[in-house]
């Protein structure tokens, strides 16, 4: 099926994608879940036959591509609306393939502040040593890029929304600002997943997953994604895919298809699980403030209408007791949360997190005390019950 775009049938709907898009049962001896590929080596019939001939087609080293893997590259690059994509080991894998990309010694890139912590490490620690420099924007209004751009402006990395203030970019204005000057936009684009978010349909070059989140969906897997166009990715998969070695092994490409299988009815239920303790928190009189696209309280409401289709079961609020012991006290006390750095999975967790004051939209120095939370698919009933008796000694 993986060739039904190009041969002019319609192009099937999101769940369709996730069930049947880059696959042949006939290929696997009738297999209807693919089989797993766990090898590094293959082998070619005759010493002479090139690995893009004969019966094994072109794989010849797993680091290269594998059959396993290519289905679920092949299945989110539709579901992205990109014409290939490229896993990697980790989110990160891909972030920084995607990054090294676009960018040479000399260069200049512009991200939001927001971006995940690592993402930002790699940007100002590590292309520091290759004189290639960073500039921070707060990036909600598509001027505060424009004013950041110099001469040697390459790249403008996004993350929207981010997954700590939920702070969103206007991707079609930003993607438009940098085509003006000749540079690329990246989008992180973990937190709404294929199903509420496509970057690249508002005119974003490329975007990068934590397929660790939503994509597996199971907390098994680490592994990575970039997609976008066949000429961009040709680039990524021949240089930083192959080169840099961040190869996702094919036991854990098996595994985010099987999470594939189920990626619209997840992103549901996280959903309306979400908005529903999202609300009870915001009447919640110990809590000052949520951070979650679509509230009442949504200072980009015209963004989440137009880029969003919808919103994940990640969002955060803090505590009109802002000092840390009184954020880390409810964590503390939760029981069906558990205490982890990830999310996107079936389980939920919380973490006690700071950010600036202006990165939380807040006045003055000094730092913010948040609570971020992953809204599982548990019975969203004892997800609540379990807060509110968490937050009964903050109120």
């Amino acid at each position: 099926m993986s060739d039904a775009k190009s041969s002019g049938d319609p192009f099937p709907g999101f769940e369709t994608i996730c069930a049947h898009w880059g696959e042949d049962p006939t290929g696997f001896l009738g297999a209807i879940a693919p089989p797993i590929f766990q090898n590094s080596n293959f082998a070619r019939p005759k010493s002479e036959t090139p690995a893009g001939e004969g019966p094994l087609k072109r794989y010849d080293y797993t680091r290269v591509s594998n059959p396993t893997t290519d289905v679920a590259e092949a299945k989110i690059a539709a579901l992205e609306g990109g014409e290939r994509a490229r896993c990697f080991g980790s989110g990160m894998g891909a972030i920084s393939a995607a990054i090294l990309s676009c960018v040479r010694t000399g260069d200049h890139v512009i991200a939001a502040e927001t971006v995940y912590g690592p993402t930002r490490q790699f940007l100002s620690d590590y292309l520091d040593r290759f004189d290639i420099t960073t500039t921070y924007v707060p990036g909600v209004d598509p001027d505060d890029y424009r004013r950041a751009m110099r001469p040697n402006t390459r790249l403008l990395f996004l993350e929207s929304p981010s997954s700590l203030v939920m702070r969103q970019q206007d991707l079609e204005a930003v993607a438009l600002l940098a085509k003006e000057a000749g540079a690329s936009t990246v989008c992180d684009n973990s937190w709404a997943s294929p199903y509420f978010q496509n970057p690249l349909k508002m005119g974003v070059d490329l975007v990068a997953h934590s397929a660790t989140k939503y994509l597996a969906g199971h907390s098994d897997v680490v592994a990575g994604v970039v997609v976008g166009d066949a000429k961009r990715m040709e680039a990524v998969v021949g240089r930083e895919g192959l080169l840099l070695g961040a190869v996702l092994d094919p036991f854990a490409a098996w595994l985010l298809i099987r999470g594939l299988r189920t990626l619209a009815i997840r992103m549901e239920r996280h959903q309306q699980s979400a908005k529903i303790i999202a609300r009870r928190l915001a009447d919640h009189p110990a809590v000052e403030r949520v951070f979650y696209p679509g509230m009442a309280e949504d200072p980009q409401p015209e963004l989440t209408r137009r880029q969003l289709r919808g919103t994940s079961g990640l969002f955060s609020f803090g505590l009109k007791d802002n000092r840390r012991e009184a954020h880390f006290r409810v964590v503390d006390a939760l029981r069906y949360y558990a205490i982890g750095c990830s999310w996107g999975g079936y389980e939920s967790l919380a973490m006690p997190c700071a950010v600036s004051m202006r990165a939380s939209g807040a006045e003055g120095d000094g730092q913010r005390w948040l609570i971020r939370l992953s809204i599982g698919l548990e019975t969203v009933e004892d997800l609540w019950a379990d807060l509110e008796g968490a937050l009964a000694g903050a109120a």
